[in-house]
């Protein structure tokens, strides 16, 4: 029923202004609205709402992923405009936090906002 259906995907913020720099400037996401209550970015395959929610607590799971074809080159890229990749100490990852499981490989780093958000390549 909703297989094929254009999915919206949310997160939430407490300072939309370093939201709209991070996502837009450091993310490289188009900024289609800045509303009332949420920032809206395009996604290829829809879109992204993040909330002007002022106060609210952080999950400390992945809340957004990307699929990337060079996950270290992306990371690279990233850290060069300020991005601290995530490091878990259970997880081995190697000297850019990237760790590989099976036929994948995945970083995370936080959004200001402390949104857990990630990376991955598929082999």
């Amino acid at each position: 029923m909703l297989g094929d259906q254009t999915v919206t995907s949310f997160l939430a913020t407490r300072d939309a202004e370093r939201a709209k720099q991070f996502y837009r400037d450091v993310l490289g996401l188009r900024l289609l609205g800045d509303e009332p209550y949420a920032l809206v970015f395009a996604l290829p395959s829809g879109s992204l709402r993040i909330q002007k929610a002022g106060e609210f607590t952080p999950q400390p799971f992945t809340a957004l992923g990307w699929e990337v074809d060079d996950i270290h080159a992306t990371l690279r890229a990233l850290v060069a405009r300020g991005v601290t990749p995530l490091r878990y100490p259970h997880l081995p990852a190697d000297e850019l936090g990237v760790w590989s499981v099976g036929p994948a490989q995945v970083a995370w780093f936080h959004d200001p906002d402390r949104n857990v958000l990630s990376l991955t390549q598929l082999s």
